[in-house]
């Protein structure tokens, strides 16, 4: 809980408190504790013709193994290739046999086979590389892509631009920035965070109830009581934080009180067939809420698969404690994944909702080529795959390839500016447009010569 308060007190005939108005529980960064601060204004450079356009992006924090997952190497020797075999798909490619749901939708998802980037191969390096597009250098931290379309495009509706579920990143292991905020552009373009476990009985969304510390005062009285005590701040009204804290009380009481928002999040108004298409764990329910966000007018929703790589289960599979084995990449992690994965995009075809949704699936790097001395595979930022459906994205393909190894990429190599490119693209954001960085200078919102991959629209 953040309090923005001086040592000063003011009360209002209610004997109500400025400390205790402007200290809101649960809603809080810059006087709430809305992690988004929702105080963007809408921008131009967008095509307006696109602006249906919304993204999902799974971050499969830990890294899948490429050799066990979407490039299989049957013909390299038995340390290379790991021991699952290859099945053939609706695309023309060929799957790992633990993706077996995905095979059933590969019509509709397309395959990045030799993405790369230069970044160290440390978790939250790539976290960060994947998710802004560049590397973290010099101090500066740059907005993750949904922050940049929440800049851009705004809002559309009382829901966040961007949210990211279920919550934000935990620890990576090198101490850098995740990539999950609005970086330069200001704490007031960071999502909003669900900071709940959708799977839940008791699931409720924090943000969209009263704050505890209001007792059994209204939030509606609290928004009245506002106006009696503006005479009593004139000098903090005069700050610029006053001025964005006035932007975001409104916005925030908007989100509170939207019956739509509180429908999007309501997850009991999914049948329970639906649901457990899904799969009823954390991660196949915020595929389900990602589905319902984008229905209610979010325009990018986040999806962490998990919130930390050590001491839980995930892809980060170097084979010994505290980390995951080949084994538990196969009996637990893949079938939770596949089964999500393909739930939603089934779900969002057969919904007419599929053309106007991009789903990317990003991780921050690749798995060594060989196995370890443990079973597992360590970190390999050197060359990994990505998928795309949706959003103008043609199904079935395999774009790129990477040498016989699975090593490096052998064709058409893709960084991490043209896969943000690319989601940029999709969205119809102008790739030229500049934003407001560091210092207040202008900002590419890609590099100079960065451009989506085409041959994923072609």
């Amino acid at each position: 809980m953040l309090n923005l308060t001086s040592r000063g007190i003011a009360h209002t005939c209610d004997g109500v408190s400025r400390r205790d108005f402007l200290q809101v529980g649960t809603l809080g960064a810059i006087g709430l504790s809305l992690p988004e601060l929702l105080a963007a204004e809408e921008i131009g450079a967008v095509d307006r013709s696109n602006d249906k356009r919304s993204c999902i992006m799974i971050f499969n924090l830990g890294a899948p193994s490429q050799l066990d997952t979407f490039d299989m190497k049957p013909e390299a020797p038995a340390e290379v290739r790991g021991p699952f075999k290859p099945i053939s798909t609706r695309g023309d490619f060929q799957l790992s046999e633990i993706l077996p749901k995905h095979a059933e939708v590969a019509d509709k998802f397309s395959i990045v086979r030799s993405c790369y980037h230069t970044s160290a191969a440390v978790h939250d390096a790539g976290w960060q590389m994947m998710q802004t597009g560049r590397q973290f250098s010099g101090g500066v931290n740059y907005p993750h892509a949904g922050a940049v379309v929440q800049y851009l495009q705004g809002r559309r509706t009382d829901l966040p631009a961007h949210v990211v579920l279920p919550e934000t990143m935990g620890r990576g292991g090198g101490n850098l920035p995740n990539g999950q905020a609005g970086g330069f552009l200001g704490k007031s373009f960071d999502p909003f965070a669900l900071m709940a476990d959708p799977s839940q009985a008791n699931f409720k969304v924090p943000d969209l109830l009263p704050p505890s510390t209001l007792g059994d005062v209204r939030i509606d009285r609290r928004r009245r009581m506002r106006d009696a005590i503006e005479g009593r701040m004139k000098q903090l009204e005069a700050s610029e934080s006053a001025k964005m804290m006035d932007k975001n009380f409104e916005s925030a009481y908007r989100l509170m009180s939207s019956p739509q928002a509180r429908e999007a999040f309501d997850l009991t108004q999914e049948t329970t067939a639906v649901r457990e298409r899904y799969g009823m764990n954390r991660f196949g329910q915020c595929c389900l809420l990602s589905r319902r966000l984008i229905e209610a007018g979010v325009r990018f929703v986040t999806i962490n698969t998990f919130l930390t790589v050590f001491n839980e289960v995930t892809w980060d599979i170097h084979g010994s404690k505290p980390f995951t084995t080949i084994e538990g990449m196969k009996n637990i992690v893949a079938p939770m994944y596949d089964q999500a994965y393909s739930a939603l995009i089934a779900d969002l075809a057969d919904r007419g909702m599929l053309d106007d949704t991009m789903v990317c699936g990003l991780a921050e790097f690749g798995r060594t080529p060989k196995v370890n001395p443990a079973g597992g595979r360590d970190h390999w930022p050197q060359c990994f795959s990505c998928t795309f459906a949706g959003g103008g994205v043609k199904g079935g393909r395999a774009i790129g390839a990477s040498d016989p190894m699975g090593a490096v990429p052998a064709d058409r190599p893709a960084n991490p500016g043209e896969i943000i490119a690319t989601i940029f693209k999709s969205l119809g954001l102008d790739l030229h447009a500049e934003l407001p960085g560091p210092a207040g200078r202008p900002f590419p919102l890609v590099d100079f010569g960065v451009r989506e991959i085409k041959e994923l629209f072609a």
